[in-house]
């Protein structure tokens, strides 16, 4: 189901993004020119930043680990294999938090694209005939713990959580 149109600015949802998490080493792949991150980085001056181009990760930056990872003016740009191989590479290796702000109008993507890769719709946004589209992918919420993982489905209850075999 697509995002509904934001009444935020593609800036405000990034900065909420940055606010929320806080990350201590950010990976920025594509467009650096960005106020949200500029003003992040003003207010957390401590913030390891590293930046890449739309392009797959150099070999210094796939081999480190990043607290987000944020893909901006970036898909346009690659052939959607490389994107692909970019974005899973990232989400297993190199960070637990992803965002991406993408126009699916300028790219070979779709909506199911990213889903495909385990990353939500979250916003949508608008702007002279443009929409842009944000996609984000944390590790924590990927997966809701089923309802059935408790002492009330084992068989033993009273051991639940005490032995692991």
């Amino acid at each position: 189901m697509p995002a509904t149109l934001s009444s935020r600015t593609p800036q405000q949802a990034l900065a909420a993004l940055l606010a929320r998490y806080t990350p201590q080493r950010l990976l920025v792949i594509g467009s650096r020119e960005l106020p949200a991150i500029d003003a992040f980085l003003a207010a957390h001056p401590n913030c390891q930043i590293a930046h890449a181009p739309a392009a797959p990760l150099p070999e210094q930056l796939a081999a480190q680990r990043f607290d987000l990872a944020l893909v901006v003016d970036c898909l346009e740009h690659i052939e959607k294999r490389i994107g692909l191989q970019l974005l899973g590479g990232v989400r297993n290796l190199n960070a637990s938090r992803i965002a991406v702000l993408v126009d699916l109008d300028a790219c070979e993507w779709q909506e199911t694209d990213f889903f495909a890769l385990a990353l939500q719709a979250s916003e949508r946004f608008q702007r002279d005939g443009q929409i842009l589209n944000l996609f984000t992918y944390d590790l924590l919420d990927y997966k809701q713990v089923p309802d059935w993982l408790n002492a009330k489905f084992w068989a033993n209850p009273e051991n639940f959580g005490k032995y692991w075999w």
